[in-house]
């Protein structure tokens, strides 16, 4: 009877033993699955997004800076604008000449050539271009090597921000007209415009 008595005790402590462990050992792989499942979300996301890739996009899409007119007298060729053809740098930039200028001497002084920058160098004209005329360079203002073209010395405008606009032809400051070249070397005939201010440095109206 002794043994009986003992034999339902040890089923009763077994079952209250059980009772307590199971729902522990239950709640603890419960647990450690959320903290599984939380790691390898966590990981998931930082690959899908590495450090930087917002910054690279954002700089990828971002637009492009102009390209700002070079003064090189290298690959002289010609553009039909709504002007008129005219002589152009290989960048597509309108070629002007001084009508106060002569073949050996360029009367744009230091303030002027900050509106009408000097073509420099030998000038030579790109293949294809068709141009004819007499290519030559001359000692300018503050002994640059200005490149001419028919006894012109060459400018350009600091007015044209892009290649096609002929805003300098015309124009009347520095001291004289100011002229786009044709590729014959002749200066482009001029609309009808209001006088502009002959003074140094004003090239009327377009902000200098």
């Amino acid at each position: 009877m002794g043994g009986g008595i003992a034999s339902d005790l040890n089923g009763v402590i077994d079952m209250r033993i059980r009772w307590w462990v199971a729902p522990g050992i239950a709640a603890t792989a419960a647990l450690l699955a959320a903290c599984g499942s939380s790691s390898a979300s966590g990981s998931g996301s930082g690959a899908a997004s590495p450090a930087g890739a917002s910054a690279t996009a954002a700089a990828s899409s971002a637009p492009a800076a102009a390209a700002k007119p070079g003064t090189s007298a290298a690959g002289l060729t010609t553009a039909k604008t709504a002007k008129g053809t005219v002589l152009v740098t290989a960048q597509g930039y309108a070629v002007y000449m001084f009508a106060i200028d002569t073949p050996t001497k360029s009367n744009c002084d230091a303030t002027c050539l900050k509106f009408w920058p000097a073509l420099t160098g030998m000038p030579t004209a790109a293949a294809g271009s068709g141009l004819t005329g007499k290519f030559g360079t001359i000692t300018g203002t503050g002994g640059i090597t200005q490149a001419t073209f028919d006894g012109h010395p060459l400018y350009l405008f600091a007015a044209d921000k892009k290649p096609g606009e002929v805003n300098g032809n015309g124009i009347n400051t520095s001291g004289g007209l100011w002229y786009a070249l044709t590729p014959s070397g002749a200066k482009l005939a001029a609309a009808a415009k209001p006088a502009a201010s002959a003074t140094s440095g004003s090239t009327g109206g377009y902000g200098y």
